[in-house]
């Protein structure tokens, strides 16, 4: 029995199901992103449980030997990043936003992608929040499309680096999450970093639409406030 309720018949059949129009070559490109993607998911779900491991009391060699690295490999890879404290649908809206841009072909991630990213991951309370203030997902889309730079003339390959102004937008998220008392950086957060950043498209775009850091700001709170005593967080 596979230990993911997933196969490879599975992804196959969804990706011609996706693409039936698509040639053999177009499907081998949209195969490798997809790739990436869940190469990116598993490194996130490693991640979680080493964490989960440490505020145990788990040592780095005992989660190097769990792993089947070194002690100094394992600490290397797994020890807290910009992401920790990141909700696990937060943290999938980044790996939304790095997919995002290595689909329109762009070398960086900016701020549009993680917007694109937090609008792909309809259970957070950002997706709830940009929703009901504008009334329409697509209407939301549309206006990150408009504002994505031009494609590029290849998919890169590997890492994609965040732009200046996306690692500040993650840092307010991280501050923003500080300053309201939550021990989590949901999508929510994400959001307000987003809007903060003044000068990035992703603030703009949402100033376009109607938001306001400060009406924002009230609307998590409340929102938030609203979901204390659910067991799942965004």
């Amino acid at each position: 029995m596979s230990p993911l309720d997933i196969s490879l018949a599975d992804l196959i059949a969804r990706l011609d199901e996706e693409l039936p129009e698509s040639d053999e070559l177009g499907r081998i490109s949209e195969a490798r992103l997809r790739a990436q993607t869940l190469s990116d998911l598993g490194d996130q779900l490693i991640d979680h449980y080493v964490s989960k491991a440490k505020q145990g009391g788990a040592s780095w060699t005992e989660i190097g030997d769990a792993i089947g690295v070194t002690k100094q490999a394992a600490q290397q890879r797994h020890a807290p990043g910009p992401f920790e404290r990141f909700t696990n649908l937060n943290r999938h809206s980044i790996v939304l936003a790095q997919e995002a841009a290595r689909t329109h072909r762009h070398d960086s991630i900016g701020t549009e992608h993680m917007l694109l990213g937090l609008l792909g991951e309809p259970r957070g309370l950002a997706y709830e929040v940009l929703v009901a203030k504008t009334e329409s997902e697509q209407r939301v889309r549309d206006a990150i499309e408009e504002a994505l730079p031009p494609a590029g003339a290849k998919a890169l390959r590997g890492h994609i680096a965040f732009r200046p102004e996306s690692k500040d937008a993650i840092g307010q998220a991280r501050r923003v999450a500080a300053e309201l008392g939550h021990d989590w950086v949901g999508t929510e957060h994400s959001l307000l970093g987003l809007i903060h950043v003044e000068e990035s498209p992703a603030a703009q775009i949402l100033r376009n639409l109607g938001f306001t850091s400060d009406e924002l700001h009230e609307t998590v709170k409340t929102e938030v406030a609203k979901r204390l005593a659910a067991p799942d967080k965004d």
